[in-house]
């Protein structure tokens, strides 16, 4: 892992890095961050790591002390796109301008990308644990929504050290709710109430699925990438609890 830059602002630490092919962020607290769990963060298609929805979980660093990862998913960001995903970006950009649903290319297309997005996850999280401020026995959670939702599952189904889960708005389909039965870590699981392309009923179905014995669904108004603030604050807090700040942050 090779740092490229590093920023500070409003107490939090902001370095980029590079990992073979794989682009990426970490955000940890300008008081240090030794001991702190660490979250890694996965965007939305079409988006990159430091998208809105991802720096959210900026919230974590500031409130709780976490670590917070992002990298970019294949062809997304800072990484170029083959040409088999470009055909992907304009079908579903022709099928939009028609007004014709994108839902199967969507999923043909984020369920590629998470197969990608698998192994890199892991590689990143081995070269994370390799730095002394984060270590092998740091506590650590996944986050995300859209494609960020899709890589989430198919990693933690087989990532024994992600120890809880928070997931957004995503399409359903058979391949998700297989993933999500291998899943029982505790889950937070939010569905965007005005996603007009998300089916109610799929997204309760998929939480249904989660073998879980900790899970919790809420439902708020808006779309995906229009979380609001106290869900924000009760996925940082669903984190925290779960992940061993919360106490120290009681205690306060």
């Amino acid at each position: 892992m090779h740092f490229t830059s590093e920023t500070s602002s409003n107490g939090v630490i902001e370095r980029n890095f590079i990992l073979d092919e794989i682009t990426g962020v970490l955000w940890s607290p300008a008081s240090g961050t030794v001991g702190a769990p660490l979250l890694l963060s996965g965007h939305s298609g079409g988006m990159h790591k430091k998208a809105p929805v991802v720096a959210s979980a900026l919230h974590c660093v500031t409130t709780y002390g976490f670590t917070v990862a992002a990298i970019d998913a294949p062809g997304h960001g800072d990484r170029p796109r083959n040409l088999q995903d470009q055909r992907w970006a304009e079908a579903i950009h022709r099928a939009r301008a028609a007004v014709e649903p994108i839902a199967p290319i969507v999923i043909d297309y984020n369920m590629s990308l998470a197969e990608r997005a698998v192994p890199e996850w892991q590689a990143t999280l081995d070269a994370l644990q390799a730095l002394p401020e984060i270590g092998v026995d740091a506590s650590i959670g996944y986050g995300g929504v859209n494609l960020g939702v899709v890589t989430g599952l198919m990693l933690t189904s087989v990532e024994s050290r992600i120890a809880a889960v928070g997931f957004g708005g995503v399409y359903v389909h058979d391949a998700l709710l297989e993933a999500a039965r291998k899943i029982t870590v505790p889950l937070e699981y939010r569905i965007p109430w005005d996603e007009d392309e998300i089916d109610h009923s799929s997204a309760v179905a998929l939480f249904d699925a989660f073998a879980s014995r900790e899970k919790t669904l809420h439902a708020h108004p808006g779309r995906h990438n229009q979380v609001p603030e106290y869900e924000r604050d009760s996925s940082a807090w669903f984190f925290a609890r779960h992940l061993g700040r919360a106490a120290d942050t009681a205690s306060n």
